[in-house]
């Protein structure tokens, strides 16, 4: 309420948003932003019984669910995003996603809503009969208008909403004028739902809550034809799924290239050039299995010859739900100076005639030129298509224009919206006069000035909105300027296009789940997710900010608690290597600044209750040569060595690349691993490398360490040469070699060397698969694994969970633990000391609290 009194007083807009992953730049503008998420996120109060919830508008979706799992109730709209999505950012666009035929949108699902009028009136939404309604239009106040005016633009306007609203189940544009049956209740809040934050500030809500769904099951049918695939869509329909969702090739080869969601793509056969996937829920397996059986006799009745998997265990599932709610984030990873661009990307029709609508829509796309990806939420005709363009270019400003204005028209034509879910925003309100005529359009404009008449609340959204070329992040007028770097960012299309690839999406932002972003999870400060860097760097590079902010401490502070875990490169789904990109500007900043002390001084700045590790006696190095030479054991016959061969490793000589953490603290770590190499038949030599430069890469010291990269790479080149693997100990120093060099040292040397690179559980699970078996005594104990970000971002844990379960009676498993909150040198350090903490407290020290005593961990 202060806020709102202070920018009435200064006459200046307000936007209120959740997380800001709206799509249709609902979320950004000229305005004070109030962001919800940080501090009013919580769950007010349940009633199982009465089937509602009350919640802070700052609440993630997610978040709810899981509050809500053991009461076997959920909150039926359910978006791609909603592990970062907020409650209140779905009431402000009307949300739904992929189960919307069985919950319907945020419409549905809201029964009132507490907030502010733009003039600091704290009112409280709900439904009410006519004689309540008549009682609050004679109360003083902007409240009481509300209760004059609304009512009578709705009967006013009733027969024009009859006639221009389309007649189909997806369609948040325009204000929710729809939502006033005659002789029903009336419901103010139900406009609020929809309304993008432009009439008023949602504080409380209270929406619906229903028992969530038994078992499901997925089929997932696979087309060599997206149109095909669309034209089974009603059949579909007529067999009672709760979701039909249609991905196309251009997706699914996009999560192909990228590493953590390759793996997800076991629901997948070849390469087909569109899958619908259909779930349906039942009581009982046998109930899944005959809505499966169905669908299968009823596709190859129609002459479907296509294959059809079943994905009935939820990991499956999980899977396919995975890559589809990552569709725009994997999308806007394109390499490429064009890019998928969201401006028709949520157009709806009837499911009966999405087929022909997609095929006339594709033909518009071809003759300008390019191309779009289909996707999306095939039950409701709605797909999610982005035309491939470069907003950089002025020519394609203008084809994004001209194909806007034919989909317009050609959703006219199909009865259709130009949003089914995404909203209006900046993108498409300029449509709202031409789609919904000029008597509706005057009718929204007098909502808007009912509820806001000084137009202060999120202005040019729904109405009186600027051409849908002005608000645009990149257009003919960007400029970013040309960094020379250190790095070599050829691999991500250069330093600026490495910037430019976060999308916004804010995968980022999730409160749980995964490492990225561990800084964000703490803070729950934009600043300290990976967008809220990229986008400060973004507005370095074009000059938004002042000349020296690529070297300033502003952008430094933004880059501080960036702890280089690289979960970005892997979890963010467009790609964002956001440790690569801290890295290059801490090399421009001490340029600048010069070093900080405490890089020239090991015990200038560590926190006083930190420990550091104490010297062993004897290096590893020095052990490794004093003794006993191993007994000679027979190798497999040779077998190819690095990423990608045909063959596994298999005995033979191995270079073990030992890291300074082993050499000089702890060489029990490198004897253990020289037994076990040893034990399965390799002959171990030392690689002939200095530390790999982790330290000087973390702190920006590029230069030396591009001297080092380039010293190491000559010397463990002769090994790669040979074609033997090199195997590391530490996950940090290993990825050094895999994923550093190449960009420090860049030449088919370093890339030599990070093929023949492993980890030495990923070396072994490679010998296992060899046939190679080692002899491990019986080990009656649990085990906790803790995965080491870099080793999680770059490899997996698969290898480490694949070894450990080797110990005859071990019982494994693994926390989803995030960030320790070490992070090298950062947990040591007295200003991060809170923050390291803070990162370890939130699962994994607490996961360690609650083990027994005799538990492992790993």
């Amino acid at each position: 309420q202060a806020v709102l009194d202070v920018t009435r007083r200064a006459r200046v807009p307000v936007l209120p948003r959740g997380g800001g992953t709206s799509l249709a730049g609902q979320a950004v503008g000229h305005a004070v932003v109030l962001d919800f998420s940080k501090y009013m996120n919580r769950l007010l109060e349940v009633n199982r019984e009465a089937g509602w919830a009350r919640v802070q508008p700052g609440l993630v979706r997610n978040e709810l669910a899981a509050a809500l799992a053991p009461s076997g109730m959920i909150f039926g709209p359910e978006t791609s995003t909603g592990n970062r999505a907020t409650i209140g950012g779905m009431i402000g666009n009307n949300s739904s996603g992929s189960r919307s035929i069985i919950f319907g949108k945020t419409v549905d699902n809201v029964v009132s809503v507490q907030g502010f009028l733009p003039g600091g009136e704290l009112v409280t939404l709900g439904p009410l009969d006519a004689e309540e309604v008549a009682a609050r239009a004679r109360r003083d106040g902007r409240e009481g208008i509300l209760y004059q005016r609304i009512p009578e633009i709705v009967e006013r306007n009733r027969d024009e909403v009859a006639r221009r609203y389309p007649k189909i189940q997806r369609r948040v544009g325009g204000y929710n004028l729809d939502a006033f049956p005659q002789g029903g209740p009336w419901n103010l809040a139900k406009l609020i739902v929809g309304s993008e934050g432009t009439l008023a500030t949602v504080t409380e809500a209270t929406v619906r809550i229903v028992p969530r769904l038994p078992a499901t099951a997925v089929a997932v049918l696979h087309f060599d034809d997206l149109i095909r695939s669309l034209e089974v869509t009603p059949e579909i329909l007529e067999t009672g799924p709760t979701a039909v969702e249609v991905v196309d090739k251009i997706v699914l080869e996009m999560a192909r290239q990228m590493r953590e969601y390759s793996k997800q793509m076991t629901f997948v056969e070849g390469h087909p050039e569109s899958l619908i996937a259909v779930e349906y829920a039942a009581e009982t397996p046998q109930g899944l299995v005959s809505r499966l059986d169905t669908l299968e006799a009823r596709m190859r009745r129609r002459g479907f010859g296509g294959t059809i998997l079943r994905l009935t265990e939820p990991a499956a599932q999980a899977k396919f739900w995975q890559i589809r709610e990552a569709g725009v984030g994997l999308l806007l990873g394109m390499k490429t100076a064009r890019k998928p661009v969201a401006f028709v990307e949520d157009t709806a029709v009837s499911p009966d005639r999405v087929a022909e609508y997609v095929r006339r829509f594709r033909a518009i796309v071809e003759r300008h030129g390019t191309r779009a990806s289909f996707y999306g939420h095939a039950s409701v005709g709605l797909l999610h298509t982005r035309p491939i363009l470069d907003l950089h270019d002025a020519k394609d400003v203008d084809t994004m224009r001209q194909i806007a204005e034919e989909i317009c028209a050609l959703v006219q034509e199909f009865g259709g919206a130009m949003s089914g879910e995404h909203g209006d925003g900046l993108s498409r309100s300029h449509f709202n006069a031409r789609l919904f005529g000029p008597q509706l359009y005057q009718a929204f404009r007098e909502v808007k000035a009912a509820f806001d008449p000084d137009w202060r609340m999120n202005p040019g959204k729904v109405v009186d909105a600027p051409p849908m070329t002005e608000s645009l992040r990149y257009g003919p007028a960007y400029r970013a300027a040309s960094i020379p770097t250190i790095q070599d960012f050829s691999r991500d299309g250069g330093f600026v296009n490495a910037v430019e690839l976060c999308s916004g999406v804010g995968a980022c932002r999730k409160p749980r789940g995964g490492t990225m972003c561990p800084s964000y999870m703490v803070t729950m400060e934009e600043e300290h997710s990976t967008r809220g860097r990229a986008n400060a760097l973004r507005e370095a590079i074009s000059g938004r900010l002042p000349a020296d902010a690529l070297a300033g401490r502003g952008l430094y502070e933004v880059m501080d608690l960036c702890i280089g875990c690289k979960a970005c490169k892997a979890e963010c789904p467009s790609n964002v290597d956001m440790a690569k990109l801290k890295h290059e500007f801490l090399a421009r900043y001490y340029a600048a600044h010069g070093l900080p002390l405490r890089l020239l001084h090991r015990l200038v700045g560590i926190h006083a209750r930190r420990r550091l590790p104490s010297f062993s006696r004897q290096r590893f190095s020095h052990w490794f040569r004093s003794r006993p030479a191993p007994a000679k054991r027979a190798a497999p016959a040779g077998a190819a060595h690095g990423r990608g061969s045909d063959r596994m490793p298999g005995g033979g000589r191995v270079g073990l690349f030992v890291d300074t953490f082993t050499e000089y603290y702890y060489p029990a770590i490198g004897r253990a691993a020289v037994r076990l190499l040893e034990a399965a038949g390799c002959e171990v030599e030392l690689a002939p490398a200095r530390c790999c430069g982790r330290p000087m890469i973390s702190n920006g010291m590029l230069r030396d360490a591009q001297t080092l990269a380039r010293a190491n790479t000559q010397r463990l080149d002769a090994f790669a040469r040979e074609g033997l693997p090199l195997v590391g100990l530490e996950p940090s120093c290993t990825v050094t070699l895999t994923d550093e060099y190449p960009d420090l040292a860049p030449g088919a040397a370093a890339d030599r060397v990070a093929r023949q690179t492993f980890m030495i559980e990923e070396f072994l699970v490679h010998l296992h698969e060899g046939g190679i078996r080692l002899p491990f005594g019986r080990h009656e104990r649990r085990v906790l694994l803790h995965g080491h970000c870099h080793q999680k971002a770059m490899v997996g844990t698969q290898p480490s969970l694949a070894a450990l379960r080797w110990l005859p009676g071990a019982t494994v498993q693994e926390v989803d633990s995030g960030c320790c909150g070490m992070a090298g040198s950062f947990g040591y350090e007295a200003e991060h000391y809170d923050v390291s903490l803070a990162m370890g407290e939130r699962v994994l020290f607490k996961a360690i609290r609650e083990l027994p005593p005799d538990v492992l961990i790993v």
